[in-house]
């Protein structure tokens, strides 16, 4: 089933009428303007801070679990939300119809595509490892794109989850300008279909799975080597889709996520960068709960045998904004921070920051994100000194119209910037960039296809003064031509895999909601939702013990200092990060 296309809507229902005027009643306020100041995870806080917002919101269950029910239970919760200035702050109870039967911790994650962040190490040239950057940025939230927007359930304190990806790595064709080529989880479009538009036009990417049946289906389960570019550049694609839905191991036998055939990982492809076409390589993820009033998780995700480390804190902060919902980053969200720790690119470290989206459709009940304002991509590295070039990436969101279909636009540049310098901190936005100082120009939809050219020759590129040693202005270029950048359309979201239940801790994710998600799928929302509250209400009773003890929370994987956003593993947590690697068919 191909997810809903959003309609904007042109007169209001009869829903949106008394919405709009409940929100006359109160005035619009929301508050524009008042920043709250986000409680840190200090000595005395975390759990039991509470935002000032007031008692907890309770939604009860109407007890209907058709769609028109749940837009009531929608809208009576807007109206509860109405002028607070941090929904995710609140201390907000849902009913168990309205969540999407899948942990928090397990459904934010930034590897939808392992295959393009393992890819980011491939090449010898800095220009295009930031070329491959930018696609992992465009891969990582596949399951927005895909499927519909869901809620999962909310993480409590201490909960984490770990899984890890098997797969092959991309390969590349012989024109430098297209993109890689993927090995699975891929489709080929309709024969009926046409071709890709060239200039990335706003087309809506459609896929013939729903994000749900995507997350519940079964499924067929040292320095690096420049980029290799076989002769044949046929993209392979996967024929059989049960073989792109992704395996949660929710089933009760401990080889549920065994049925795809196991993807080897040998000691020989871990131990270096590169190999045959044919190896298969895995990443691992871990993250942890470890603040819930305001709601933080760290996060760490690598490739050893690509020398790739992915790692930040994920905070966001949300209100209502008309009758959408409007998400920022919190306040120890700095962004996602890609290391490379061996090969190519050794010692470079890419910040991506995010940008503010907006969760639209919600007196439709048909949800649907859009994105505005930046994403700022910069590249640092150890020991680089004072004036040396180095490359920084503006991906700039448009504006969406007021009237028809949202179009996702796109338009970005990479560009250099001088260490020790600080007016490129002021480029925020493309026309910001100085011509000289622009290496690529790439536009499109952030939903379909994303194309790319070398800027042309500046005096600059040509003076060997403003050239750094490492020749990022080589990226200029008389030769205008435009390539893909990236094509989302044929992406589907990569399986992961989970160990089994019975080899979980209490905490982990699956293990610790399994109540609620075995209920979930069996649509018994009202015992969903009483194992729901009995794990909300443990919660509580450790949070006040705690505080008549005067202890406070520890995190067990990362270090309790995330002022940085960049989160430290623990001993623990690299005791688990080593674990997974090692992790044979789902299971220890």
């Amino acid at each position: 089933m191909a997810p809903k296309e959003p309609v904007i809507v042109e007169s209001p229902t009869a829903e949106e009428r008394a919405f709009q005027q409940h929100v006359a009643a109160r005035g619009e306020d929301e508050h524009d303007g008042d920043e709250e100041s986000v409680a840190g995870v200090e000595e005395g806080e975390g759990e039991e801070h509470d935002h000032d917002e007031g008692a907890a919101i309770a939604l009860p269950d109407s007890g209907e679990a058709t769609e028109g029910g749940k837009l009531k239970m929608i809208v009576s919760l807007l109206k509860k939300c109405l002028g607070v200035k941090d929904l995710a702050s609140m201390r907000l109870s849902l009913p168990a119809s309205l969540l999407e039967p899948i942990p928090n911790l397990e459904y934010w994650h930034y590897l939808d595509r392992p295959d393009l962040m393992a890819a980011i190490n491939d090449s010898e040239d800095p220009f295009e490892r930031m070329l491959a950057v930018v696609r992992f940025n465009f891969s990582k939230d596949l399951k927005v794109i895909r499927g519909k927007v869901v809620k999962p359930y909310n993480s409590v304190l201490g909960e984490h989850f770990r899984a890890h990806w098997d797969f092959h790595p991309v390969e590349y064709p012989e024109d430098p300008r297209l993109p890689p080529i993927h090995k699975q989880h891929v489709t080929a479009p309709a024969a009926s279909e046409p071709a890709p538009v060239a200039n990335g036009a706003g087309k809506v990417a459609t896929s013939r799975l729903s994000f749900r049946s995507a997350i519940f289906g079964k499924t067929a389960s040292g320095p690096t080597s420049p980029i290799q570019r076989p002769a044949s550049a046929s993209p392979a694609v996967e024929s059989n889709l049960a073989a792109q839905v992704s395996n949660l191991s929710l089933g009760r036998s401990s080889t549920a996520s065994l049925s795809a055939p196991r993807m080897s990982t040998s000691s020989s492809q871990s131990s270096s960068n590169g190999g045959s076409p044919s190896e298969t390589i895995r990443a691992v993820y871990l993250t942890e709960q470890v603040s819930h009033h305001p709601p933080v998780s760290a996060y760490y995700a690598t490739c050893p045998s690509r020398g790739v480390v992915i790692s930040g804190v994920d905070q966001i902060s949300a209100k209502v904004s008309g009758t959408s919902v409007r998400i920022t980053p919190g306040s120890y969200n700095k962004g996602i921070f890609v290391k490379l720790t061996s090969g190519n690119g050794k010692g470079e470290q890419y910040k991506i920051t995010h940008p503010i989206a907006y969760v639209n459709g919600m007196l439709r009940g048909s949800f649907y994100v859009t994105v505005s304002e930046s994403i700022i991509i910069t590249c640092e590295k150890e020991g680089a000194a004072d004036g040396q070039e180095m490359l920084r990436t503006v991906v700039e969101f448009k504006e969406e119209p007021w009237i028809g279909k949202p179009q996702f636009q796109l338009d970005g540049v990479i560009h250099t910037y001088r260490v020790g310098e600080t007016e490129h901190e002021e480029w925020t936005k493309v026309k910001h960039v100085p011509a000289n100082r622009v290496v690529a120009q790439f536009e499109g939809s952030w939903r379909s296809q994303i194309r790319w050219k070398r800027a042309p020759e500046t005096a600059a590129a040509k003076n060997p003064a403003t050239q750094s040693s490492t020749s990022l202005a080589s990226g200029r270029s008389a030769d205008a031509e435009y390539g893909t950048l990236i094509d989302i359309e044929p992406l589907q979201v990569m399986p992961k895999r989970v160990r089994p239940l019975h080899h979980q801790h209490d905490y982990e994710s699956r293990k610790l909601w399994d109540n609620v998600t075995s209920r979930l799928q069996r649509r018994e929302f009202g015992d969903a939702t009483k194992h729901k509250h009995a794990i909300e209400q443990r919660q509580r009773d450790l949070a006040g013990k705690r505080k008549e003890k005067g202890e406070e929370f520890v995190p067990t994987y990362f270090e309790k200092d995330i002022a940085s956003g960049l989160p430290v593993l623990t001993a623990e947590g690299l005791k688990a990060i080593e674990e997974e690697m090692k992790t044979s068919d789902g299971a220890p």
